[in-house]
């Protein structure tokens, strides 16, 4: 027999849903609305001035003319308008716009229908925050295209700025060679920031284990989109004996298993052994037949990159081996970082 007030309930909650998804809607509609109404502007203003029909006096005077006319108008002062120009004249340029449709698409044709389209997929706020907080086209690339990709709120937005993921992301994937083997490009990175730990400068690896479990949110979050939590101190049966791993995590677009192993101590060689060995007890035992083979990351308290290069040179399991920080690091450190490892890469290539 049904029962009236589940039933009733289930209603309610259909209703819920209904007015969820009509406001989802409402929003995404105007926030297109506004990034193409910014777009059209910016396009006005940066045409008027590079034409010199128009000087800083002029903007000025149409910002004070729209104040005048609209008073309840936010983000059409002097600055707002300056931001709306260099919004529009940064995506109208065509290495940009290639290079962002060959990374979505796989295509290199200009479409201007197409572009618009997708710059509306994020709001304005994130926009902002990726024309002000980046310098280089390709930084603004990245995060663009990680924020269209990944759908990423304005919070998450802000916390990859910050800890420098673009950065991260290139020492991590770039120069694959050197200290990765075997893995995909754009999932990881080197080095991680977990500033949300609060873990002081003496800690053990059960500590940092611990930390990153109840800060588990956070720790998904930093590693990116994709990721479901298996477990920590997963058991592993060998033979007469049993294993247990640091934290185990699913990737969904990858579709296997990716294993963090915790080191508080600079890189060994000797680490890639046990990491190895647990990857293969994975493989064997715990891999479903349509998954792929799983991925291996040693956290480590930094690490020589001629050690690590060499450490990989002959390993056939996809592993990367990445420092991490629990403070949020100096983009020029990483800058200089970056720097170095290329002159290795480009060193091993001649």
């Amino acid at each position: 027999m049904d029962n009236p007030i589940k039933n009733i309930t289930t209603d309610f909650e259909h209703i819920i849903l209904l007015i969820t998804e009509a406001r989802n809607r409402v929003y995404t509609k105007a926030n297109a609305e506004l990034v193409m109404l910014y777009f059209n502007v910016g396009q006005i203003v940066s045409e008027k001035v590079a034409n010199g029909n128009w000087g800083d006096r002029t903007v000025n005077d149409l910002a004070d003319y729209i104040i005048k006319r609209q008073p309840f108008l936010k983000g059409f002062n002097r600055r707002g308008l300056y931001r709306m120009k260099q919004f529009y004249e940064m995506y109208s340029d065509e290495g940009i716009v290639s290079a962002l449709l060959t990374q979505l698409q796989g295509i290199d044709n200009k479409d201007d229908k197409f572009v618009t389209t997708l710059l509306t997929q994020i709001s304005w706020t994130n926009h902002l925050l990726i024309l002000t907080k980046t310098k280089t086209s390709e930084e603004k690339l990245f995060y663009l295209y990680q924020s269209i990709k990944e759908k990423l709120s304005t919070r998450e937005l802000e916390r990859q700025l910050n800890s420098a993921t673009f950065e991260r992301t290139m020492l991590g994937n770039k120069f694959g060679g050197v200290i990765t083997k075997h893995l995909p490009e754009g999932i990881f990175k080197d080095p991680y920031v977990f500033e949300f730990l609060a873990l002081p400068e003496i800690h053990s690896e059960d500590d940092l284990q611990q930390a990153l479990i109840k800060n588990l949110q956070n720790f998904i979050l930093e590693m990116g989109k994709g990721f479901t939590y298996m477990g920590s101190e997963y058991r592993l049966q060998v033979g007469n004996k049993d294993y247990y791993t640091d934290l185990l995590f699913y990737h969904r677009d990858l579709q296997c298993m990716v294993l963090f192993e915790l080191k508080i101590e600079e890189f060994q060689p000797e680490f890639l052994g046990k990491l190895n060995f647990y990857l293969e007890a994975l493989d064997r035992d715990v891999k479903r037949p349509f998954e792929n083979p799983s991925i291996g990351v040693l956290l480590c308290k930094g690490k020589d990159v001629e050690v690590v290069e060499y450490a990989l040179a002959r390993n056939l399991s996809p592993a990367l081996i990445a420092d991490y920080e629990t403070k949020l690091i100096d983009k020029k450190l990483l800058a200089e970082k970056l720097n170095q490892l290329s002159e290795i890469f480009y060193r091993n290539e001649e």
